[in-house]
This record gives C-alpha cells, sequence and structure tokens, in this order.
C-alpha cells in the first residue's frame, strides 16, 4: 500500500514575500499570523511579507517565519492520510506539531527561543559551514578528523548522496576544505551563515533550549516522526524531548532519514513550506519516488481540487 509522507524544510528556505498570498486568500492564514505577531511582540507578518532580507535572514526571525508558513500551509491543506512526517533541523519542530506532540503556540515559542539562543552562540563563538559535494559520508568524516587539528569541525548535514555540510570553528572548516579540494571533491564552498550549527559550538544554545524543554508539556505522537539525529521514526514524548536537545550539536541524517521513510513504505513526499530545497534532496535520493509541494496558495487550491 502507498504511503504519503509530509516533509518540512529548515533554515535557508525562507524568502521575502513568503505567506503573503496565504494572508490575502485565507481567513485560518490571516488569524496565525495576527497570532504569532502577538505572540512573539514582533510584526513576523511584516517581515515575512516586505523584509527586508537581512532582517528576514536573522536567525531568531528565520526560524518562526518558516515554521509558521509551514504550519498554516499543513493547516489549509487538512489531509488526515498522512502516515508519517519528518523535518529538517528547524523544521523537525513544525513536523512534531503536525503529529501532535506540541502544541502551535509552544511550538512558536520553541523555534522563536532556539532562534534566539543559536543566533547568540553564534555571536559567543564565531563559526562557519561549508558545503562539500562529491565524497562519500565516510570520507568526509575522516577530512574533519584531520583537520581536527586546527580546530573544531564535523559533518553537519548529510543531505543527499554527495551532498554533505560541514560545521565548526572559521580554523577548523577552513582546514576541511582545503583538504577536501585535495580529495577531489567535485564542489567546496563555505555558507553564508550566522553560526556553526549542528556543532560543539552550539553548546551554549542547547543548555537554554534543555530548560525551556523541560518546561513544556509533550505528547506522544500519533503518527512516527522521523528524528534528525538517529533517522529512526519516534512517536515517545520523553525520546522526543531528549533527540531535540541533542539535535542542536548532532549532524541531520537527512538523506538516512529519507531511506529509512522509503524502507517502510513511503512512495509520495510533499514538502509543505517555503521553497523546494527538500523536493531537489528527495530526487537525489531515491528518483523513484513521488515528489511534491505546497508553498504558494495555488498550490493549496490544487491539491482541494484534486
Amino acid at each position: 500500500m502507498s504511503k504519503t509522507a509530509f516533509i518540512f524544510p529548515g533554515q535557508g528556505a525562507q524568502y521575502v514575500g513568503m505567506g503573503s498570498d496565504l494572508c490575502e486568500k485565507n481567513s485560518i492564514a490571516r488569524e496565525l499570523f495576527e497570532k504569532a505577531d502577538t505572540m512573539l511582540g514582533v510584526s513576523l507578518s511584516k517581515i515575512c511579507f516586505a523584509g527586508p532580507q537581512d532582517e528576514l535572514r536573522q536567525t531568531r526571525n528565520t526560524q518562526p517565519a518558516i515554521f509558521l508558513h509551514s504550519i498554516i500551509l499543513s493547516k489549509l491543506v487538512e489531509r488526515n492520510d498522512i502516515a508519517m512526517v519528518a523535518g529538517h533541523s528547524l523544521g523537525e519542530y513544525t513536523a512534531l506539531v503536525f503529529a501532535g506532540a506540541l502544541t502551535f503556540e509552544d511550538g512558536l515559542k520553541l523555534v522563536r527561543l532556539r532562534g534566539e539562543l543559536m543566533q547568540r552562540a553564534g555571536e559567543e563563538q564565531r563559526g562557519t559551514m561549508a558545503a562539500i559535494a562529491g565524497l562519500q559520508p565516510q570520507d568526509v568524516e575522516q577530512i574533519c578528523h584531520e583537520a581536527r587539528v586546527a580546530g573544531i569541525v564535523q559533518c553537519a548535514n548529510f543531505n543527499s548522496p554527495g551532498q554533505i555540510a560541514i560545521s565548526g570553528s572559521v580554523a577548523g572548516v577552513h582546514r576541511a576544505m582545503e583538504i577536501a579540494k585535495t580529495k577531489g571533491a567535485k564542489l567546496v564552498k563555505e555558507l553564508v551563515v550566522s553560526g556553526a550549527f549542528h556543532s560543539p559550538l552550539m553548546q551554549s544554545a542547547q543548555e537554554g533550549l534543555r530548560s525551556a524543554l523541560e518546561r513544556v508539556s509533550l505528547r506522544d505522537a500519533r503518527i512516527p516522526v522521523y528524528a534528525n539525529v538517529t533517522a529512526k521514526p519516534v512517536t515517545v514524548a520523553g525520546e522526543i524531548r531528549n533527540l531535540l536537545v541533542q539535535q542542536l550539536t548532532s549532524p541531520v541524517r537527512w538523506e538516512e532519514s529519507m531511506q529509512n521513510m522509503i524502507a517502510d513504505g513511503a512512495t509520495a513526499f510533499v514538502e509543505i513550506g517555503p521553497g523546494k530545497v527538500l523536493q531537489g534532496l528527495a530526487k537525489r535520493i531515491n528518483s523513484s519516488v513521488e515528489v511534491s509541494g505546497i508553498d504558494k496558495f495555488e498550490d493549496v487550491e490544487k491539491i482541494i481540487a484534486a
């Protein structure tokens, strides 16, 4: 039997203008944007709709913006045949709200705090990230191991075959980039980020997030959520809490998560949120699965019409 999975994007998928058409055409979207503005005490709607780009790119704004956009879309398509979910980094919170483990309100507060903590950690301990294409995961792990003489560096995102991001101190990442070039990587590119995400340099953010998660009421998920840290399905509230804490300093095992969802019966993936990043990764991970996305109101209308 064919199964459909929802996948939710993470940081980097944002764009100025996101969600404005949803608000113009739908009262649920308007209500949720207003609620978010009130709860956060900041005009997230204005930042999403009009920017400026630099403001939207601030981690503390990006994370709640993408989360809110994805949640609204998931509510508008109202499908109850979704067998499993996963989210890339920040997107894991959206997946958990969709799966009923977190309330919308708690999810929004957590992603805003997570964004603030990650931004602050990036300012306190300057780090960077880089994309490496064309090498095997074990090769990139070995490169990071060799580069640690210069500073902290580790794999941060296993995104798709031959596409891996590394993260750590500026010296550590730069050394790993140099080694990767000598080992025949097809592409080695430093990323424009505000911190060394999914590396030990996020430890201060991890402590702040841990205490916030301890105060939040988490429930068991009603459908399996494939966790970034393990790439395996999780439904138990206590386990979800621990994995969210670990996620900040651990690699995102996205390729493995997708492979495991396919092994567990997923034949169609729908990316819910801004952009098409995860759709591109899904096609590279397994070209035989059906891949689509919902970003704009016209996408919602097509789904409803079908």
